[in-house]
């Protein structure tokens, strides 16, 4: 009789342990993840450059809370902006659009995305340079990445990622993606994180002091706010052309959406004002 308890067992177990991996999987993609937490950074900060105050020592990652869940901005919870216009979707706040293709392309497309996500790397591998290639490089396309981390490590790694300087920025978001086996964790460990910025020529003074930005991290939290009113709920989300998209595009997905755009009147195809 033992001998047939101990196999059954061990599958239990690996049954377990699957779906814990599965659940917190997907976790990393769930927009409504109770593990966030308020960012908060020391008074005073400088936000005059990507790197702010480089000259100071570091900080330990326990001294600065995770990048974390944004309050709803009501009592009466999440405020989503119904049938939300051009102008909505496109309104920023006080960080630069990061952007790839003509900024005058026929279509806009922008994602959503958490650096945790297995999702959103699963799309950066399959889909993505097939797009950039077809549609980005080619000036169809105007690709739009927005932050919406999830979960506290999410939050850490987001800072370090759009504290790189400009010309780095995608770099460093394919290789957080990339390397995610390396530095993804429940709790926040941030020289990890650091290993991956150090990658695209960020030192360590740099990266502490991305922690110090508190206009930067303001920043971020907008866009992620932002993205709630706009009805965003996980990673990646996207909006094609000024439409909504709840699942991880496929390239037969995006033609679908953007090669009819493509065939009209300029001023018909554009999907979303420049």
């Amino acid at each position: 009789m033992r001998m047939r308890e101990r196999p059954a067992t061990a599958v239990r177990a690996r049954s377990a342990l699957l779906a814990l991996a599965v659940t917190l999987a997907l976790a990393a993609c769930s927009g409504n993840s109770s593990e966030l937490s308020n960012l908060a950074t020391p008074d005073g900060a400088s936000s005059s450059s990507a790197f702010p105050g480089s000259d100071e020592q570091s900080r330990s990652a326990s001294s600065v809370p995770a990048f974390g869940d944004i309050p709803d901005g009501t009592s009466g919870g999440r405020q989503v902006i119904e049938n939300p216009t051009n102008a909505d979707i496109m309104a920023t706040g006080t960080l630069p659009e990061m952007s790839l293709g003509r900024s005058d392309a026929p279509v806009t497309i922008i994602k959503y995305a958490s650096l945790t996500c297995p999702h959103c790397r699963a799309f950066h591998r399959d889909v993505f340079p097939e797009l950039k290639r077809t549609y980005i490089d080619t000036g169809k396309v105007r690709f739009i990445l927005r932050e919406f981390p999830i979960g506290l490590q999410s939050g850490t790694a987001t800072v370090a990622w759009r504290c790189a300087p400009a010309d780095k920025y995608f770099e460093l978001y394919g290789k957080f993606l990339e390397q995610q086996g390396r530095w993804v964790s429940q709790e926040v460990r941030r020289d990890p994180i650091f290993e991956v910025a150090k990658q695209v020529g960020m030192t360590r003074q740099q990266f502490d002091a991305c922690y110090e930005n508190q206009a930067m991290i303001d920043g971020l939290k907008w866009v992620k706010e932002r993205g709630r009113q706009l009805g965003i709920i996980g990673t990646p989300n996207f909006f094609v052309a000024g439409k909504l998209v709840k699942e991880t595009l496929t390239m037969a997905g995006i033609r679908e959406r953007v090669d009819p755009l493509l065939g009209g009147p300029r001023s018909a195809a554009a999907g979303i004002a420049q």
